[in-house]
C-alpha cells in the first residue's frame, strides 16, 4: 500500500469515528435528521457550503471549463452561489419558522397527504441521482490515485460513508462537514498556488487565458439555451432538501437565512478557484486522460507528494460531505413522509430503526447507478432537473399564493415529471427547463382555474 492508500485509509477511519462519537448525542428520530435542531449559524453555514460543493464543483465544472471556457462555469459556482442566495431569501426563514422536519411536511400542511407523498416520490430520485453522483467521482479518484479498480473503491466509500451516517445522523454530517470544509479549502488554496507557480507566476498565468474561454455563451449555443442552462442550477435546486435539513437544523429562523447567506459567499469564493485553476491548467502541456479526471490528473503531473496527498483529501472532502446528506435526505424523506404515517403505532425507537435501516439501503441503491452512471456532469444535471420544475411552482405558488390546492398542485407535479422526461429523451427542444417551467406554470394556474370554478357552483 502506498503512502497516498495509507492516509485515505485514515482519513476515512477519523470520519467514521465522528459517526460513532456523534452517535452517542442521537436518542431519537429527530435528533437522528435533524440533529435536534440545536446547530449554530457557523456550523450551518460551513455545513451548507460543504455538502453544495461536491464533486461536480470542483470535476465535472473544472473539466467543462478546461474544455469549454467559463460558459462551463455556469452551474460552478455562479449558478448555485445565485441559488443558495435565493434560498435565504425566499425559502430558508419560512420552513423553519413552521418547524418543520422536511419539505414533504409543507406539501401536507398546504395542500394534502397525497401531495405530500406525491412531491416526495419526485424529490427521491433526484437524491438518489445525486448521491450516484458523488460516489462516482469518489471512486473515480481512488483508481485514479491508488491500485484500487473503479468498482472495489465504489464499494469502500459506500461502506465508509453509509457507517458514519448509519451511527451519527445529521449530527454526523454536520461536524464531518467542518473537518472536510477545511481540508477542502487548504486543498484547493495549495493547488491553485502550485497552478500559479507552474505557469511563472500571476502574470504569466493571466496571460495564458485566451479571449475565447471568458465567454459565459457556449460556442455552438444560442442564448435560449444558454439562459436555460442557466436556469438549471439557479432554480432547479433551490427546493432540495440536502440544503433543507441543515437550514432546519439551526436553533432559529433566522439563523437558518443568515447560514444561507454566508453560505453562499464562502461557495461563490472557493467555487471560482476550480475555475481558475482550469482556465490556466488546460494550457499545460500535460497528456490528460479522461474528462472527469482533468482535476486529478492535473494536480498528479504539478503536485509534491505531500501535496497532492492533501489535494486527494481536498477532493474526497467535497465528495464525502455531498454524499452523506444525499443519503440522509432520501432515508429522511422516505421516513418520514411515506412510512411514518402510515406505520402510526411505531415508538420513537423503532422509528429511528427504521431510518438508519433506510440509509443504508439508500447506499446501496445510489452505489447501483454510480456502478452503471455515465459521467459526473450529465449525472449532476439529471439531479438537478428531474421534475424539478413542477416541484418548484407547486411550492412557490404554495408557499406565496392563496390560489390553488391538491388539483393544482397535482398537476404541476405530474407535468413536471413528464416534461423533465420528455424534453430530455423525446423532444430536443432548445430550453427544455425553461419550457418545463412555463408549462407547470400553465398548468397550475388553469388547474386552479377549474378549482375555483368548481367551488363556486357548489356554493351556489
Amino acid at each position: 500500500m502506498n503512502t497516498t492508500a495509507a492516509m485515505i485509509g485514515l482519513y476515512m477511519l477519523i470520519q467514521i469515528g465522528v459517526g460513532l462519537w456523534a452517535s452517542r448525542f442521537v436518542k431519537s428520530v429527530k435528533d437522528y435528521n435533524l440533529a435536534g435542531q440545536n446547530i449554530g449559524i457557523g456550523f450551518a453555514m460551513f455545513s451548507l457550503f460543504a455538502t453544495w460543493f461536491g464533486a461536480e464543483t470542483i470535476m465535472g465544472s473544472a473539466a467543462a471549463v478546461a474544455e469549454e471556457g467559463l460558459s462551463g462555469s455556469r452551474a460552478d459556482p455562479f449558478g448555485y452561489t445565485i441559488c443558495l442566495l435565493l434560498m435565504g431569501m425566499f425559502v430558508a426563514y419560512e420552513l423553519r419558522r413552521r418547524d418543520y422536519t422536511t419539505i414533504g411536511d409543507f406539501f401536507r400542511d398546504r395542500f394534502s397527504g397525497n401531495i405530500e407523498r406525491l412531491a416526495v416520490a419526485v424529490m427521491l430520485p433526484t437524491s438518489l441521482f445525486w448521491a450516484a453522483t458523488q460516489l462516482l467521482a469518489f471512486g473515480q479518484i481512488i483508481s485514479v490515485v491508488t491500485d484500487f479498480t473503479l468498482h472495489q473503491a465504489l464499494i469502500a466509500a459506500t461502506i465508509m460513508i453509509v457507517i458514519y451516517t448509519f451511527t451519527g445522523g445529521l449530527l454526523a454530517d454536520i461536524f464531518n462537514d467542518f473537518i472536510q470544509g477545511v481540508v477542502l479549502i487548504i486543498g484547493l488554496f495549495l493547488l491553485l498556488y502550485f497552478v500559479i507557480d507552474h505557469a511563472g507566476g500571476v502574470s504569466a498565468a493571466v496571460s495564458s487565458i485566451q479571449p475565447h474561454q471568458l465567454n459565459f455563451v457556449g460556442k455552438d449555443e444560442t442564448l435560449l439555451s444558454s439562459f436555460d442552462g442557466w436556469l438549471v442550477p439557479v432554480l432547479g435546486s433551490l427546493v432540495a432538501q440536502e440544503a433543507m435539513s441543515r437550514l432546519l437544523s439551526t436553533r432559529s429562523a433566522s439563523a437558518a437565512r443568515t447560514a444561507c447567506f454566508m453560505g453562499g459567499g464562502l461557495y461563490l469564493i472557493m467555487g471560482v478557484i476550480p475555475v481558475i485553476i482550469a482556465l490556466v491548467g488546460t494550457h499545460f502541456n500535460f497528456d490528460l486522460s479522461h474528462r472527469d479526471e482533468f482535476m486529478p490528473d492535473l494536480a498528479r503531473n504539478i503536485l509534491p507528494p505531500w501535496v497532492f496527498i492533501i489535494f486527494v483529501g481536498a477532493l474526497m472532502s467535497a465528495i464525502l460531505s455531498t454524499v452523506d446528506s444525499t443519503l440522509l435526505t432520501f432515508s429522511t424523506l422516505a421516513a418520514n413522509n411515506l412510512i411514518f404515517p402510515v406505520w402510526k403505532r411505531s415508538t420513537d425507537k423503532q422509528r429511528l430503526l427504521l431510518s438508519r435501516c433506510l440509509t443504508v439501503a439508500t447506499g446501496l441503491l445510489a452505489l447501483g447507478i454510480a456502478a452503471s452512471g455515465s459521467d459526473i456532469y450529465s449525472l449532476a444535471e439529471l439531479s438537478s432537473s428531474f421534475g424539478s420544475a413542477g416541484l418548484l411552482v407547486a411550492f412557490f405558488c404554495g408557499m406565496w399564493l392563496k390560489r390553488g390546492g391538491v388539483f393544482s398542485a397535482s398537476a404541476a407535479l405530474i407535468t413536471g415529471i413528464i416534461m423533465s422526461l420528455s424534453t430530455r429523451y423525446i423532444f430536443e427542444l432548445e430550453a427544455p427547463f425553461i419550457t418545463s417551467l412555463l408549462v407547470a406554470t400553465l398548468i397550475y394556474f388553469a388547474a386552479s382555474f377549474v378549482e375555483t370554478r368548481s367551488l363556486k357552483e357548489k356554493t351556489v
